[in-house]
Formats: C-alpha cells, structure tokens, sequence
C-alpha cells in the first residue's frame, strides 16, 4: 500500500489546518487560499489528499509526513514568536522603600477628653459606650453592679483615657 493511500483521522485534518493556519498567519497564502485549503484539509481522506495543500509552501508542514527531505530541513529552530524585550523607555526599578515609621493615621470622631470626663464622672463604662468598645463597657457596668468597690476600674480606665487615649471600636486612635 502506498503511504499516499493510507487514511486520516480528524487529528491529522486539524493539525494540518493549524499548520495553514500559521501559513495564513504568515502572509504566506491569500484569506481565499487559506479557506480553500483548509476545507480542502478537513474533505481530505488519506495523506495524498493533504499533500498537494503543502506542496507550495515551506516548512512546518504536518508529522505524519514523515521527515522532510534533507534540502527543506532547517538548520536551526527559531522561535515563531520574539521573546519579550524589556522597554528602554521604562524607568529604571525603584529598590524597596520601607514604610514610613510614623505614617499618618486617620483618627476617630470621638474624643480622648469626652471618652475620659465620662468614664470618671459616670464609672460604669460610659465612655467605653462612647469609643464603641460595647463589650468592654458591658463589663465594666456589670463590675460595677456585682462589687461594691468595681467602681474604681472605669475611674482608673478614665485617667488612663485623659492621659494616654485610646482607640475606638474600629482601632483609630481617639482624637486629642
């Protein structure tokens, strides 16, 4: 049997269609050559029905072929594709800045001063309500109402507020 009278399958049709395809790509056959071939290619039955769409055209040609005369062999492979060069033009990488120690924080609404006056004139976890801390004022407030002497955590907590600040249910820093 010769090898132009041995059948095709559809792999053999799509490779030989991607490789025109590339050829189109190439410039090397007008859009209405690449239609004919390629309906051409997937109408083809055996190898000799895929032939004559190559025969005109330089290499790649499809595999199952088998190999390329000695004459039509590259010497060397190149890339269809350029590998990406890098842009002149660009500006030169920046090495890595570390950030600033003291970047600005936004602050809350809520005042360190107001946050404070309230914890000690009201010691039962009013400013904690205040700041947004719910869970800490909870505690405080059933402190306070379970002991006797609990009373002095919120007067303490409000000094601490008064001298130090604090943060609000969101983390900000309270305002001075």
């Amino acid at each position: 049997m010769e090898a132009d009278e041995l059948r095709i399958g559809t792999a053999e049709r799509e490779e030989a269609a991607r490789l025109l395809a590339d050829h189109f790509g190439m410039g090397r056959i007008t859009p209405d050559e690449y239609e004919t071939r390629v309906t051409d290619a997937y109408a083809a039955t055996t190898l000799g029905g895929l032939r004559p769409l190559f025969r005109d055209l330089p290499p790649p040609h499809p595999g199952f072929f088998g190999p390329a005369p000695p004459y039509a062999q590259p010497t060397m492979q190149l890339p269809m594709y350029a590998p990406p060069v890098a842009n002149p033009y660009a500006p030169p990488p920046t090495p890595y800045a570390p950030p600033m120690p003291y970047a600005p924080v936004p602050y809350s609404y809520r005042s360190k001063t107001v946050a404070g006056v309230l914890q000690i004139v009201l010691p039962f976890g009013v400013g904690r309500f205040y700041t947004g801390q719910v869970g800490l004022g909870l505690l405080q407030l059933f402190v306070v109402l379970v002991t006797g002497i609990g009373f002095l955590w919120p007067m303490i907590d409000g000094v601490m507020l008064l001298k130090d600040g604090g943060l609000d249910a969101q983390g900000r820093p309270l305002r001075p």
